[in-house]
């Protein structure tokens, strides 16, 4: 790679938010020798990655819901910006960004883009949503000149549905989006101060957005299930608060503590006794590695991308998806057995050291956009 002409790169996001899912990879690319260019929505996290060396920002704004006006005018948008920045790689990830980016990259004939699957929307959707859903994640794939999934089940669920062939969808190592930091999230972080908190009562933990496809309903139902059977424990969520999605909790025996969104999870995952994530649906889930790097046991569901995140009785539990019996029993066993929580917690954290390190998960992602652009250039 010339150092006098880098390669420039063009990575998409549709929500501001989203910027956090690409946390050090801007940075580690342009470190690598390339010129960085990043669009999402407007937003507090884009305008602070716009300090970081070698990397230009551009506000976007995109609809995350089908607006098909505003989505004319988001196309209309990418393709001025790819004229103006004549990327030789555009690299997008989350459905919106991705579609539009990528239709208005093989518009103008960018040689490399690479969409960055890390889900499928489509799975938990019904009837003419999914229909569209479904339409959408085939033109981005097709459109695409490779796709790289987060997960292997996610690679799989993609060939099982028709949405692509083989060769045109690939993943890294073990998986993951982008890593996580085991650095940050260690066995020694400092716990969290949640005065609401009974230190004489194990704690169930959630992380994350609070909706219908992370199983909040299941775990609603899990819990009450111990309650029933004179389980004593108490649960922790931390995550976008929606009231509607905490509803199912009200008839508990001892009321959730909802702490809402915060700015920073790792003190709160060494109050647990287990992270539960009881998800429908996901491309490969963070909050269960950065559990794991802690060294908290980990219950979670066969779902896409989550059946990945564990190896099963030994860093984790697995239960099917939407059996709230089945997750019930499994969070019995890591409240009423220390040792076993204890004993998966450590586990998990030599699995995700070994395997989900940030520095190597993204100089794995830098080596494969390095040889997807000298492909494109053949």
């Amino acid at each position: 790679m010339s150092a006098a002409v880098p390669a420039r790169i063009l990575i998409g996001v549709t929500a501001d938010v989203s910027v956090g899912l690409l946390a050090g990879l801007p940075q580690t690319l342009a470190a690598a020798g390339w010129d960085v260019h990043v669009v999402s929505s407007p937003g507090e996290r884009l305008d602070a990655l716009s300090a970081a060396p070698g990397v230009t920002v551009h506000p976007l704004p995109m609809a995350r819901e089908i607006d098909l006006r505003r989505d004319l005018r988001g196309l209309r948008e990418w393709m001025r910006l790819i004229r103006r920045i004549r990327p030789d790689v555009v690299f997008v990830g989350t459905p919106k960004a991705a579609l539009l980016g990528i239709t208005a990259a093989r518009i103008l004939g960018v040689r490399t883009r690479v969409y960055h699957l890390r889900g499928l929307r489509l799975e938990t959707a019904t009837g003419t949503m999914r229909r569209i859903l479904t339409m959408m994640e085939r033109l981005t794939i097709r459109l695409s000149t490779r796709t790289l999934a987060v997960s292997p089940s996610l690679r799989d669920r993609v060939l099982a549905l028709g949405l692509a062939r083989a060769p045109r969808v690939v993943v890294l190592g073990r998986g993951s989006s982008n890593g996580v930091d085991v650095e940050r999230f260690t066995p020694d972080t400092r716990a969290a101060d949640v005065d609401s908190l009974d230190p004489q009562v194990p704690v169930i933990g959630f992380v994350g957005r609070l909706n219908h496809d992370k199983g909040l309903e299941v775990l609603a139902d899990a819990c009450r299930l111990l309650d029933e059977e004179g389980v004593v424990h108490q649960l922790l969520i931390v995550g976008g608060v929606d009231g509607a999605e905490l509803t199912a909790f009200a008839q508990l025996h001892r009321s959730p503590i909802v702490l809402g969104a915060v700015a920073d999870t790792s003190g709160y995952y060494p109050l647990m006794r287990a992270l539960c994530l009881p998800t429908l649906r996901e491309g490969f889930p963070n909050v269960v590695l950065e559990a794991s790097a802690t060294g908290v046991a980990v219950v979670t569901t066969d779902a896409t991308g989550a059946v990945d995140s564990v190896i099963p009785e030994r860093t984790g539990l697995i239960v099917p998806a939407g059996d709230a019996a089945e997750l019930a029993v499994a969070l019995r066993r890591v409240l009423e057995a220390p040792d076993l929580a204890a004993r998966l917690g450590a586990a998990g954290r030599d699995f995700v050291v070994e395997n989900f390190g940030r520095a190597g998960v993204q100089s794995a992602v830098a080596d494969f956009l390095r040889g997807e652009r000298d492909r494109g250039r053949r």
